[in-house]
């Protein structure tokens, strides 16, 4: 669901439309989230990929960057952000996505509402798997 944002000024109303990624290589860092997340990927130019997902206004991109560094976790060097998958089974979810190419960075890691489990994507991205209210296997 889009939740629509109002300025209270005569700004118009903005949503999200693309969560991209730089990367140096478009075309697998697209094929790994499409495997993830189960999108539909479109590839029509060697720097830039696309992955739709359930909401064809929201999708993920990816951009070729000359000299591309992968962040480092946990001190996050360069800056940049990290996406929150939620999952049903952390362990379940993590075999799968090392099997397509993800590092687990750390243990699982328990707070209040659940638990998750930080990973990297073939390019060094972190993210993390969560499971909430406690439910799901153990990793």
């Amino acid at each position: 669901m889009i939740w629509p944002v109002r300025s209270p000024g005569p700004t118009p109303m903005m949503r999200l439309r693309s969560v991209v990624f730089d990367c140096a290589d478009p075309d697998a860092l697209s094929s790994f989230y499409a495997s993830l997340l189960g999108g539909r990927r479109h590839h029509d130019d060697p720097n830039w990929c696309e992955i739709h997902l359930c909401d064809p206004a929201m999708k993920l991109a990816f951009q070729r960057v000359g000299g591309y560094r992968a962040p480092r976790w946990p001190d996050g060097t360069p800056q940049q952000l990290h996406l929150d998958i939620t999952v049903a089974d952390l362990a379940t979810a993590s075999a799968r996505a090392v099997s397509l190419g993800a590092t687990v960075l750390g243990d699982p890691v328990e707070e209040e509402g659940g638990r998750f489990m930080v990973h990297a994507d073939p390019a060094g991205h972190p993210f993390c798997l969560v499971v909430e209210d406690g439910r799901g296997g153990s990793a």
